[in-house]
């Protein structure tokens, strides 16, 4: 457990390490990452469910039938009843503080609670169980802060302990001798190194289901569960797959039919996942270092490309991709979008959530994108169903129904 633990900890702090190369010297004092630190033992007895919550944290969208789901990131889960979208009712919330993604099938929810994987029956909102923990099969990685100078070494989990982030403090300045451990930490590290009713998440999502696998996504690797019995879900296996990456980091996963499209930090991949529980790599569209969730529709591809910040130096855009032949996917076409998001597409119109904006693109010529409608909603993601929109932004849903001309017509709003 210890080296799994030193791992993670030289995966994640390398990965930021160039956020330590501007210090400024001329100061007596620096700015420290110091880790955050709690007990397994108390993230896992603190699992609940309660009646609805306010929320205050940054959060995905996840549907299943009639119900939507509001992933407030490391806070827990609010679960509304979405029969009537002009009317969603809050419901209830799942108390899960290490909580990032879900997924649904049938009656149960699969989500994780950093490096658990627990299972609950929502077969009745009104007394939803945990009938599953699936312990340390999960790596999470903390994100490292940007203004950090330097990395409080000296603080580290213990037996039982997991870091689950960091907080900035100021201290003296060290030395020039002192070993800053974030600048090293890369290093270290490379040397170690369906069928049923399943919901649907949105771009960003890290979860999906196929037929009796649960796939989820970490920085290196696709993990393989086993869901045939829910109650009895376990760990299956690790498909590493550094040696596809050339340096990237898998980011978001979409399922269309039996494929897998990842998106990276350098670009898309895709899996075969026709054998469930035996998903190997088919090919991958490469672009620049930057962030970019995917969407799949037909034999096209929708990608965001965001640079800047940790995204890397690439011009910001979206990139649509011909998959007609999986084995080769080529580039169609690049529409220049500021700070471009989540996205999903619908019936050729193409939703991208682009600085703070929802825009609509009649996608019928994949060869040149066409804006026809803005709307300053301040939204990140989106699920784009048969029967309407759903946008999320921070502490919000909107959902929308479709109108004439590539219109949008708002028909509810939750604010948290």
């Amino acid at each position: 457990m210890k080296t799994i633990k030193l791992l993670c900890l030289s995966l994640f702090v390398g990965f930021f390490a160039s956020c330590n190369q501007e210090d400024d010297r001329s100061t007596e004092t620096a700015k420290f990452a110091v880790p955050v630190i709690k007990s397994l033992e108390t993230l896992r007895s603190s699992i609940s469910v309660t009646s609805a919550q306010e929320t205050n944290a940054d959060g995905k969208i996840y549907i299943a039938e009639n119900l939507l789901f509001y992933i407030a990131q490391e806070s827990g889960i609010h679960i509304f009843d979405n029969s009537n979208p002009a009317n969603p009712q809050n419901m209830a919330f799942i108390n899960l503080e290490g909580v990032h993604d879900i997924a649904v099938k049938d009656n149960y929810l699969y989500a994780d609670n950093f490096i658990d994987l627990v299972v609950f029956d929502i077969s009745d909102i009104n007394n939803i169980e945990v009938v599953r923990v699936a312990e340390n099969v999960i790596s999470f990685y903390p994100t490292y802060p940007s203004d950090a100078e330097f990395y409080a070494y000296e603080v580290y989990p213990s037996e039982g302990e997991i870091m689950v982030g960091f907080r900035i403090e100021t201290r003296e300045r060290p030395s020039e001798q002192y070993i800053n451990f974030a600048d090293n930490a890369l290093a270290s590290f490379e040397s170690a190194s369906g069928s049923g009713n399943v919901g649907t998440g949105g771009s960003f999502a890290r979860f999906q289901i196929n037929n009796n696998a649960l796939y989820t996504v970490e920085s290196f690797n696709l993990k393989v569960f086993n869901i045939t019995n829910p109650t009895e879900t376990f760990f299956d296996k690790t498909v590493n797959m550094n040696e596809w990456l050339g340096g990237g980091l898998f980011e978001t996963l979409f399922k269309q039919k039996e494929f897998l499209f990842i998106g990276s930090t350098n670009g898309m991949y895709i899996v075969n996942a026709l054998d469930e529980f035996n998903p190997y790599f088919v090919s991958s569209f490469a672009h620049a270092t930057a962030c970019d969730p995917v969407v799949v529709d037909g034999y096209k591809a929708y990608i965001t490309v965001r640079g800047g910040s940790n995204c890397g130096s690439i011009e910001d855009q979206v990139n649509v991709i011909d998959i007609t032949t999986i084995e080769n996917p080529t580039l169609i076409s690049t529409y220049l979008l500021t700070q471009p998001y989540g996205l999903g597409i619908k019936n050729n119109v193409l939703y991208v959530c682009a600085d703070g904006n929802l825009n609509v693109f009649d996608a019928t010529n994949s060869a040149e994108l066409s804006l026809e409608n803005t709307y300053e909603d301040e939204v990140t993601d989106v699920i784009a169903l048969d029967s309407h929109l759903i946008a999320v932004g921070t502490n919000k849903i909107i959902q929308y129904n479709y109108g004439e001309n590539h219109t949008l017509e708002v028909m509810s709003v939750v604010n948290f």
